[in-house]
């Protein structure tokens, strides 16, 4: 703030320094001439070169008083020497420089002694005449007031400033704390949502991969080279699609199951994909007419399918399972996951990283997950996104 006010200041001080130096030349000399007067307007305007501009720019309150000294006192000795100066005008520059340089409370000192001094010397020179008191009393009270006035309101200007620039600084720091969380909020999202890919998609195609090495080692051990065969084309298929879905994972593309696909034929391949490795009868069935959801929507559908199916094959001892993807409702589509299996107890379920991501997914769209199952009877699980 103060670099950018000084020219402005300099420039002030110049204009009112030059006009009481011309109002010193063309006014009629006092007793002692001018020379007299001239001088000291010249020792006001080194100090000011010497000490004020380097008190300014430093913020130095010892150079501020040894300027403020200087200059009130060569202007004090103008006024002794010639008591009819118009050199007064430099009032309107040393008052507001006194109060922008020194503290509030040295400056509203400062600004009492002053005009005390000129009130006094004004007095001396009428010989302490009774009768100039009360003039010289009014002149200087009025001056006192207009100087403690504009330095107060100087003052507060400058105070407002400062006051400014700290709530800037402040908000400026909150606003770089709050990038920082963000950004690790943002650290912390991403490493969830590629949790969540990695567990729907390579984990479980490393699952199957296992799944089916055993069976083919098995197929092997009994000498049936066709059933290991086919098992072995499907490992490789599986770990095929377990590449083609890591890269997709690296690059936040679309999953590899939709790419060139609609969400039913997606599903329907995975649950052959099933099928095919477990022996699982797994039936997918579409109903209504497909309408785009948007990328988002679609891939929170095809991973809960995928979250399900791994979790029949792993936990429920199915024989089958059924898959069906509902278009009929105006608002909503619903996708309903029901197994055979042996189902467990309400009060048994217990919340994993599957379910948990299932959960999450869907809260990302707006969405809601539902479990329903009892002992022997199965288990449904029921997902809603919103169209």
């Amino acid at each position: 703030m103060w670099r950018r006010q000084q020219p402005y200041w300099h420039a002030v001080f110049a204009i009112v320094w030059v006009a009481a130096a011309v109002v010193t030349l063309i006014d009629d000399p006092g007793p002692r001439g001018r020379a007299p007067s001239l001088a000291l307007l010249g020792v006001i305007a080194m100090a000011y070169a010497v000490l004020g501009t380097r008190a300014m720019t430093s913020r130095d309150l010892r150079w501020a008083v040894a300027y403020q000294v200087v200059a009130w006192s060569a202007l004090l000795a103008i006024q002794w020497v010639d008591p009819s100066t118009q050199a007064w005008l430099l009032y309107f520059t040393l008052f507001p420089q006194l109060w922008a340089m020194v503290p509030t409370r040295w400056a509203a000192i400062g600004t009492v002694l002053v005009v005390a001094a000129f009130a006094f010397v004004r007095w001396a020179q009428t010989d302490f005449a009774t009768d100039s008191l009360t003039e010289i009393l009014i002149s200087g009270m009025i001056s006192m007031g207009l100087s403690l006035s504009l330095g107060l309101f100087i003052n507060r200007l400058v105070s407002e400033a400062e006051s400014r620039a700290e709530t800037i600084d402040a908000l400026r720091a909150t606003q770089a704390k709050l990038a920082t969380v963000e950004r690790d909020r943002g650290v912390h999202e991403e490493r969830e949502r590629i949790s969540r890919e990695i567990h729907d998609t390579l984990a479980q195609g490393f699952t199957s991969v296992v799944a089916l090495s055993r069976a083919a080692q098995a197929a092997l051990a009994r000498g049936d080279a066709g059933a290991a065969g086919e098992r072995l084309a499907l490992i490789e298929a599986t770990a095929s699609d377990n590449l083609d879905e890591a890269r997709l994972i690296v690059a936040e593309l679309t999953p590899g199951h939709l790419q060139s696909r609609t969400l039913g034929e997606a599903l329907e391949r995975l649950g052959a994909a099933v099928s095919s490795e477990t022996g699982l009868r797994a039936a997918v069935r579409v109903a209504g007419e497909p309408v785009p959801l948007g990328g988002s929507a679609e891939v929170v559908i095809l991973r809960t399918a995928q979250e399900a199916l791994s979790n029949v094959r792993r936990h429920a001892s199915a024989a089958r399972v059924d898959v069906t993807l509902v278009y009929d409702r105006p608002d909503e589509v619903v996708l309903t996951v029901r197994d055979d299996g042996q189902g467990f107890a309400p009060g048994d379920a217990r919340s994993g990283f599957g379910l948990d991501g299932v959960q999450a997914r869907a809260a990302e769209v707006g969405g809601a997950v539902q479990v329903l199952s009892e002992p022997g009877g199965g288990t449904t699980l029921v997902l809603v996104v919103p169209r």
